[in-house]
């Protein structure tokens, strides 16, 4: 009598998809209040992260007026503000984000 194999599974796995490549990005986004200046600087700031750091980067948001002590850690003297921490070296960008080339050389990202 010969051993008998267990049937195969016809299943089919999912790939996931490949890791992202490339630096991590960590960012902060010190605005005041929901002016819309500052709405406008995180619906901005938001679409070119998914649009180019997608699953590679971190954003915190920060209103001045609920977190003083953070912004006086940062020498915050106008906002919108995003500071770029990582990677080196540290970046400033002020206003609405909405000059998106200028936002991404200031990222050192290459504009498409």
């Amino acid at each position: 009598m010969t051993p008998t194999r267990p049937p195969r599974s016809t299943t089919s796995r999912r790939s996931s998809p490949p890791p992202p490549t490339g630096p991590r990005y960590e960012l902060r986004l010190y605005v005041a209040g929901l002016t819309p200046r500052s709405m406008r600087a995180i619906s901005n700031i938001k679409e070119i992260c998914e649009a180019r750091l997608k699953g590679r980067y971190s954003l915190r948001v920060i209103d001045i007026y609920q977190q003083p002590a953070l912004a006086k850690g940062e020498q915050i003297v106008a906002v919108p503000t995003l500071i770029k921490h990582l990677p080196p070296p540290l970046r400033r960008i002020i206003g609405d984000l909405s000059d998106r080339e200028r936002v991404l050389i200031g990222l050192d990202i290459r504009p498409a």
